[in-house]
């Protein structure tokens, strides 16, 4: 049959009257490139989410049409495409909303703290964009994991306290970019330790002790970051979320602070 005549199923008209609020595509894996305030420019893989909203009169929607838009940019995405991407979904696809979502990996090289070897860190960020009509709203999040020391613990113990590797998860709206090593420093800093992925006995001392005197609890992590964030000239917006991996308990800890920030 000619294309032509080939019949368009998904423009039929459905009778249910419900509408969907996100229909679309999950799963695509695609190469990204990622500006670096270390070495300029870091390239990784992103797995990808893109949808739009469906009217309650259409039985479905083109899902050839994400596919599209996602590889109309060419082989290597960036920030900027990323960020325009859910007003082309709009016009391509004739929604009123858009949403789209690249999770990836992204790496740092640390140098530990007392013999400066040197390891790669792996940390999880997430970009979501969603659109409606001229509204883009960009949320980025990183996901660093860190280390946690009780307080409780070290007040009670006669040898030693208790300590945990936690991950934060942490998401900001922001008026100017920001750099996604600035996000990851803010998050280090408000925990007991920072991680390392090299680490010779000398260091290891440096960090045990380092969280030994720097003790926190789950509520003071998220509170120490939520004041950072605060602090942070462009961030407008912040989700921060705790959670420790208890050693001694059979259960997780965890915290959550949701606010925007007054400028």
């Amino acid at each position: 049959m000619p294309a032509s005549k080939l019949h368009d199923t998904q423009n039929q008209s459905d009778a249910r009257g419900i509408p969907i609020d996100r229909v679309g595509v999950k799963g695509l894996r695609f190469p990204l490139k990622i500006r670096d305030r270390d070495q300029a420019e870091q390239s990784t893989v992103a797995v990808v989410s893109l949808a739009v909203d469906l009217p309650h009169h259409f039985k479905g929607t083109h899902m050839s049409r994400f596919v599209e838009v996602l590889h109309s940019h060419g082989q290597v995405l960036t920030v900027a495409d990323i960020a325009g991407m859910p007003r082309e979904l709009l016009k391509k696809l004739h929604a009123d909303k858009a949403h789209v979502e690249f999770r990836f990996p992204w790496f740092r090289m640390k140098k530990a703290p007392a013999t400066k070897a040197e390891g790669l860190m792996d940390y999880g960020i997430i970009f979501e964009v969603n659109a409606e009509g001229e509204k883009v709203d960009f949320v980025v999040t990183v996901e660093v994991a860190v280390t946690t020391l009780c307080p409780c613990s070290k007040a009670i113990s006669v040898h030693g306290a208790h300590n945990q590797r936690g991950v934060v998860t942490f998401s900001v709206r922001f008026t100017k970019p920001v750099w996604i090593e600035e996000l990851v420093e803010l998050v280090e800093a408000s925990a007991s330790s920072e991680l390392y992925s090299l680490l010779k006995r000398p260091d290891e001392k440096v960090v045990t002790e380092r969280a030994y005197e720097n003790p926190v609890f789950v509520e003071d992590l998220v509170r120490n970051v939520a004041l950072r964030a605060k602090q942070h000239p462009q961030i407008t917006w912040f989700k921060v979320e705790a959670e420790n991996f208890e050693s001694i308990h059979n259960h997780n800890a965890y915290a959550l602070i949701e606010q925007t920030v007054e400028r």
